[in-house]
């Protein structure tokens, strides 16, 4: 609408927003990789994310680097043995190797106007599954990330 200056217009027309969250883990040193779709951001979302995590990777030892968000750090989140968080130091996502990974996703889905949110689900499924080991850990595997999680470890 156009209106004079200083006149907010007003209008009858509600857009109708959706969203949705893709949680995900990747292994910096191989490229390994493994994501579930979330309706919400919250603990409750993030303990069934840990929960399949868990179960895929039950055999072996797991760091899993993320930030201090409230949700990953909810007191009645149930941490398997196997798998142990490291929280990184406050608005520092370059130490967080999946980071690296969404840059290009959202480089990718910039600029498109899906129809409906499916269409977008879709879309971001489909640039997800077509990468790589070997791309995610030209993405990930940076070598300060690498001796950052070796040093953990130690």
């Amino acid at each position: 609408m156009i209106t004079l200056k200083g006149v907010k217009p007003i209008g009858k027309k509600q857009w109708k927003r959706g969203n949705f969250y893709i949680y995900g883990v990747v292994e910096p040193a191989t490229g390994e990789q493994y994501y579930q779709e979330f309706s919400q951001l919250n603990y409750n979302c993030f303990q069934e994310f840990l929960n399949g995590f868990g179960q895929k990777y039950s055999e072996t030892f797991n760091l899993i680097i993320m930030d201090n968000g409230s949700f990953h750090k909810a007191l009645l989140l149930d941490w398997a043995d196997h798998v142990m968080p490291i929280y990184l130091p406050a608005y520092s996502p370059e130490l967080n190797p999946i980071e690296r990974l969404w840059e290009p996703t959202k480089k990718d889905l910039k600029w498109e106007n899906y129809s409906s949110l499916d269409k977008l689900k879709e879309q971001v499924n489909t640039i997800i599954k077509s990468l790589t080991n070997e791309e995610v850990l030209s993405l990930c595997g940076w070598d300060y990330i690498l001796e950052a999680i070796l040093s953990a470890t130690s």
